[in-house]
């Protein structure tokens, strides 16, 4: 039985469509919404703002906003409840070092445009590859 998922997300569409996926599949599991900052990027902007920042995980979670309040109301279209969290560092080890958590994990086929994926790779390929628990992966 899935018990406790774990949805990454970022502010891409197919995020989205996993956490409504996670929603419908396992009702009465426990949700956690995980938003990674400062990951690496085409030209490196939010990973070099955090790491310059006086206050790196206010600026981390600066970052989470507009991504988590779009989980926080998929979640309510669905009258149920998640948790959220934001963590700073590279998505694919991120998730993967939270996995061991959790009994599965959700996530959107891909995020960001072309240079982005082909700049900082596929990451739901990596942790399908990677990780230690079943991952599902949404389009």
């Amino acid at each position: 039985m899935i018990a406790r998922v774990l949805v990454p997300m970022d502010d891409s569409e197919m995020a989205g469509r996993a956490l409504r996926y996670a929603l419908e599949v396992f009702p009465e599991a426990e949700i956690t919404v995980l938003h990674v900052s400062g990951g690496p990027s085409p030209m490196m902007g939010e990973a070099t703002e955090i790491a310059l920042s006086e206050d790196p995980e206010g600026v981390a979670d600066d970052h989470a906003v507009d991504a988590l309040d779009r989980a926080r109301t998929v979640a309510t279209e669905y009258d149920a409840e998640i948790t959220t969290e934001v963590r700073v560092g590279h998505p694919v080890r991120t998730i993967l070092d939270r996995a061991e958590e959790f009994d599965g994990i959700v996530l959107g086929s891909h995020s960001g445009g072309l240079m982005e994926r082909l700049f900082v790779g596929n990451v739901a390929e990596t942790v399908v590859r990677k990780s230690p628990i079943p991952v599902t992966v949404v389009r």
